[in-house]
């Protein structure tokens, strides 16, 4: 990064159209990591793997530590799609945390420069947290706030979230771009990770055809290596393991090329999640904090 913040983000970021392949991890925050532990994940992120972005999950509402995260990207060099998290609980917290959000991207002067966009809530179609189309007024809403500083705004979403709303095209309509929920180990259709092709494809396709040409991502997007109370399959063949979450992500590295050819420069891919102790088999690394299999994805084909 430059040594000084500069004055304008005209021509700071790359285009869209180099975003594809592997392209970073999801990071729970639930932790909220103190900003050394951020320096030192951020790090290991960027170097180990060649990532380009975090893709947040969770929340931490500790007063400061989005700023935390402004400043640990800043310092290693990676992109971060910030989240306006909803939880499981209902409420209204997450208007306190989008305001938070908020104030921390219009006046942390290096904010517009690591923040690649705003994810509004994590399902929120799926949980139902909002009707859609409260939930594309929130986003144009969102959008106004922050056009001040460049940073555009999208919902994390699975595909069946959109569908079982009727295809929920208003919120398709309001985003900037589209962040997808890559997870066919919950498909009944579910085998292994291997295998999965096929169930990735028609989510993506689902999306292609609904999405104008809008810029996409799979942002929680893997397979569990065990299962637990809420990660349980709903089909009888499907396999969660370390050889299954491997071969998942080994699988969609094998399909950078058919990835490419996607909306404006191809479809760009995280792996969640950074580490167990973030969320249980999804991992990376484990609990003790060694990598469960190799990951060295391609970042470009």
């Amino acid at each position: 990064m430059p040594s000084s913040v500069p004055s304008s983000t005209d021509g700071w970021w790359c285009s869209p159209n180099t975003e594809y392949a592997f392209l970073g991890f999801s990071y729970e925050v639930t932790a909220c990591q103190s900003l050394s532990q951020l320096n030192s994940d951020f790090a290991d992120i960027k170097n180990t793997f060649g990532s380009r972005y975090v893709r947040l999950y969770g929340a931490c509402d500790r007063n400061g530590f989005y700023d935390d995260i402004v400043s640990a990207a800043w310092a290693t060099g990676l992109g971060v799609h910030a989240l306006i998290w909803f939880g499981f609980d209902g409420g209204n917290q997450w208007m306190a945390r989008r305001d938070a959000l908020v104030s921390s991207l219009t006046s942390n002067p290096k904010a517009k420069f690591v923040t690649r966009g705003v994810q509004f809530g994590s399902e929120p179609l799926f949980d139902n947290v909002l009707p859609h189309s409260q939930l594309a007024s929130e986003v144009t809403s969102l959008k106004s706030k922050l056009l001040g500083v460049g940073i555009p705004v999208t919902v994390s979403e699975l595909a069946y979230g959109y569908q079982e709303r009727g295809g929920a095209q208003d919120v398709l309509d309001a985003i900037d771009f589209i962040n997808i929920h890559m997870l066919p180990f919950f498909s009944a259709l579910a085998t292994f990770g291997a295998a999965s092709w096929p169930l990735v494809e028609t989510d993506m396709n689902w999306f292609i055809e609904h999405g104008s040409g809008k810029k996409m991502y799979f942002d929680e997007n893997g397979w569990p290596s065990v299962t637990s109370s809420g990660v349980q399959p709903n089909s009888i063949l499907a396999q969660s393991s370390v050889s299954n979450e491997e071969g998942y992500f080994s699988m969609l590295d094998s399909h950078c090329e058919d990835l490419k050819l996607g909306p404006q420069g191809g479809i760009g891919w995280f792996a969640h999640i950074y580490s167990d102790e973030q969320e249980p088999g999804y991992g990376i690394y484990d609990d003790a904090g060694k990598k469960k299999f190799p990951l060295k994805p391609r970042t470009s084909c």
